[in-house]
């Protein structure tokens, strides 16, 4: 048997639907591990047909998938397990709706942050299922830190600074004109860190 998925992406808005159910998300976050719905149904306190029916529409949805089955009072158990550990839903699925960092004007606001965000999601997205397809690693490159100014003013200077060393290495390593030169996307943004427990509650953060 496979292991599940680390992350699974939704980018379709009818499987988001059928996912956000609240019921079918119990079932996703019980199949972690395989079961049957007959012990779905025991460990949720539901009739059997009713834990058959969520099934059958998140299987519909490629949301779980069966990995075996066992031998019970003569019949044939199918044992399902979610396809991920973790889900993730991109931006993708609202379609024109959702945000374009194009259409936001001001560029140092938290908007065009968020809008940056959701568009890495959106790409990323696409390119890890073009690499899982042609079965090849995607090379991304990822940098999270935490920094603790002391004043505004050493808050500026760092963004000057890094905003300088970016530019430098851009200048150092970017080449137009190499035959076999892949283009990669940096982005770099900062945010007030939430407090401990990840609710923003008490922080004052800039509003656009």
């Amino acid at each position: 048997m496979s292991a599940a998925a680390a992350v699974h992406v939704i980018d379709d808005a009818d499987r988001a639907a059928a996912m956000l159910h609240p019921l079918r998300l119990r079932i996703l976050g019980e199949l972690a591990e395989a079961d049957s719905s007959a012990g779905l149904a025991r460990r949720l306190g539901l009739p059997r047909q009713q834990i058959n029916y969520h099934l059958r529409l998140l299987e519909d949805e490629k949301l779980v998938e069966q990995v075996g089955g066992r031998q019970k009072r003569g019949c044939t158990e199918r044992l399902m397990r979610a396809v991920a550990t973790s889900y993730l839903i991109s931006p993708a699925t609202l379609g024109r709706l959702a945000t374009d960092p194009d259409r936001v004007r001001d560029k140092f606001s938290s908007t065009y942050l968020m809008a940056v965000a959701a568009q890495v999601m959106r790409e990323v997205a696409v390119l890890r299922a073009q690499a899982d397809q042609a079965k090849k690693r995607l090379p991304t490159l990822t940098l999270q830190v935490d920094v603790r100014f002391g004043s505004p003013a050493a808050q500026h200077a760092f963004a000057e600074g890094l905003s300088r060393a970016v530019a430098r290495l851009v200048r150092k390593y970017h080449d137009e004109d190499a035959p076999k030169g892949r283009r990669f996307r940096v982005v770099a943004g900062a945010y007030p860190a939430p407090p401990a427990g990840g609710s923003s509650t008490g922080a004052h953060p800039e509003v656009a």
